[in-house]
């Protein structure tokens, strides 16, 4: 682990709804939101009255009278989130780009040509804005958690550099939910035990955070708060799985709701897996209820799968079980699927008919290939004609509240 603060987290403010407002000066200072039936991302006016991303659209404009919805334009977010990243690729190769706006480097090798840490993170923020004219806030740490967390602290616009001499005590007065990993569930379930910043954690019992959030997660998190985090930059990630989720508001815990929302989550991934020739093994999902509880269930196939209807049949039963094993909820507020253990190269291997229950679903059998073979067509008209061109009857019929597919693929570039 290194010694000194060469780690740099550099992260886009309000990356969506700054680019909106760069396009459109008349947007500049008033709160806007990025998409519709769902809040895909809010400017920081827009935040002040409580909207956030993953909201539904009536709730936000219900907190926010004066809340102006954009729809988005997809290819000015990649041009100018390629650019931020060239940027600071200028400075070092050492760059490990986690989304489409925002980036780790490690600048250690590079200080004898651009100065110390914070300069270089200075003259990165000042070449953001007078070329792409976008707000940048940059965090530099001795570690990728601290300085992902430094960059959280710097926002809006900011830089803060963390001395590993008082790293603890910077630290350890942070609420937990600046965290990498603790989301508003886990926020909660620490919040029962008394823990609410960082410091709190760093001190709660093995055995207790081991309760709460089970062994593996308690103890990744009890390292993070020492700022124990002995990851390096990584150029190249390629994706290890592929996700999808749609927020529901409150619906009732009903077969007519989840079953589209599910067939509509597997037609977004399936297209994914099925471009890049990418199938996975691993079916996920995630249900989270009226109380912000989430559950998830999963299971592991013999073969890997990226057929539409297949990953949706599979979805529909691991929710259904899900909810049977907690027949108290009643209420559904998002829907997730994701799929992992992706292979890497995969062709269709051809089975033979052995009468075996699952039979349809195993790509390679003589139902498995037709279905694979109905997707491919409708990958073909979709690439020809656009995504609305053709789709799965209760989907195509309906609308679904699911972030579009475009944000997914500028995340998701190396699927």
């Amino acid at each position: 682990m290194a010694t000194t603060a060469t780690i740099l987290h550099a992260d886009l403010d309000a990356f969506y709804a700054s680019v909106e407002q760069l396009l459109d000066p008349s947007l500049r200072g008033r709160p806007i939101a990025v998409g519709g039936g769902v809040v895909l991302a809010a400017s920081y006016e827009a935040r002040a009255f409580g909207v956030r991303g993953g909201m539904p659209g009536r709730q936000a404009c219900e907190l926010c009278p004066q809340l102006t919805f954009v729809s988005g334009h997809f290819k000015e977010y990649q041009r100018l989130g390629d650019a931020a990243i060239k940027v600071i690729g200028d400075f070092t190769p050492l760059v490990e780009r986690i989304s489409i706006d925002e980036a780790f480097a490690d600048v250690a090798g590079c200080t004898h040509l651009f100065g110390p840490p914070a300069e270089i993170a200075r003259a990165i923020r000042q070449r953001v804005r007078a070329e792409l004219g976008l707000p940048i806030s940059v965090g530099v740490a001795r570690t990728k958690h601290l300085a992902k967390i430094a960059s959280q602290v710097a926002k809006p616009d900011g830089l803060v550099v963390v001395d590993p001499d008082t790293e603890l005590k910077f630290l350890h007065h942070l609420p937990v939910e600046l965290m990498w990993g603790v989301g508003p569930a886990t926020r909660a379930r620490l919040a029962e035990i008394g823990v609410l910043t960082i410091g709190q954690l760093a001190k709660t019992p093995g055995c207790s955070l081991k309760q709460v959030l089970g062994s593996a997660a308690g103890a990744k998190l009890a390292a993070l708060a020492w700022n124990r985090d002995p990851r390096e930059i990584k150029t190249h990630r390629r994706a290890r799985s592929a996700g999808a989720q749609s927020a529901l508001g409150r619906k009732p815990a009903e077969e007519r709701v989840f079953r589209p929302t599910l067939l509509h989550l597997a037609d977004r991934i399936g297209s994914r897996l099925r471009a890049k020739s990418r199938p996975g093994r691993t079916v996920t999902v995630r249900v989270r209820f009226a109380n912000l509880n989430s559950v998830t269930r999963s299971a592991t196939l013999d073969a890997p799968i990226s057929a539409t209807v297949i990953l949706a049949e599979l979805a529909e039963e691991l929710v259904r079980a899900l909810l049977a094993d907690h027949p108290h909820e009643k209420t559904i507020s998002l829907l997730a699927i994701s799929v992992s253990h992706l292979e890497e190269h995969w062709d269709v291997e051809l089975e033979l008919p052995l009468g075996l229950t699952d039979e349809a679903r195993r790509p390679g059998t003589k139902k498995g290939m037709a279905r694979w073979a109905a997707d491919h067509a409708v990958d073909r008209i979709r690439d020809r004609f656009g995504w609305d061109a053709i789709g799965y009857g209760s989907v195509a019929l309906g609308t679904s509240p699911s972030v579009p597919d475009e944000f997914r693929k500028l995340a998701e570039k190396d699927l």
